[in-house]
């Protein structure tokens, strides 16, 4: 599989990993955007041409915190995620 890339329409995505099972391999980035005095973010998983997407799952008062919470799924949850975007 390629190496991460950027989302030309996402410019604010943030490669923060990769998901693997088998011969499955997702990149996963968190973009985020602000609106007034709250910060909002959405997860985004690429896997060659495949890209899914969330809502914007993360509603926060700073992008920071927005990071802060992501870091805390785990890959197992992440796999949840990914998965029921199918």
């Amino acid at each position: 599989m390629s190496q991460p890339q950027h989302l030309p329409d996402t410019p604010r995505a943030q490669h923060l990993g990769d998901l693997a099972r088998a011969d499955v391999r997702w990149h996963v980035y968190l973009e985020t955007t602000t609106e007034g005095t709250s910060a909002k973010g959405r997860v985004h998983f690429v896997s060659g041409a495949r890209h899914r997407t969330s809502g914007w799952i993360f509603l926060e008062w700073s992008e920071q915190a927005i990071y802060d919470r992501f870091a805390e799924f785990s890959p197992a949850e992440l796999w949840k995620l990914l998965e029921s975007l199918a």
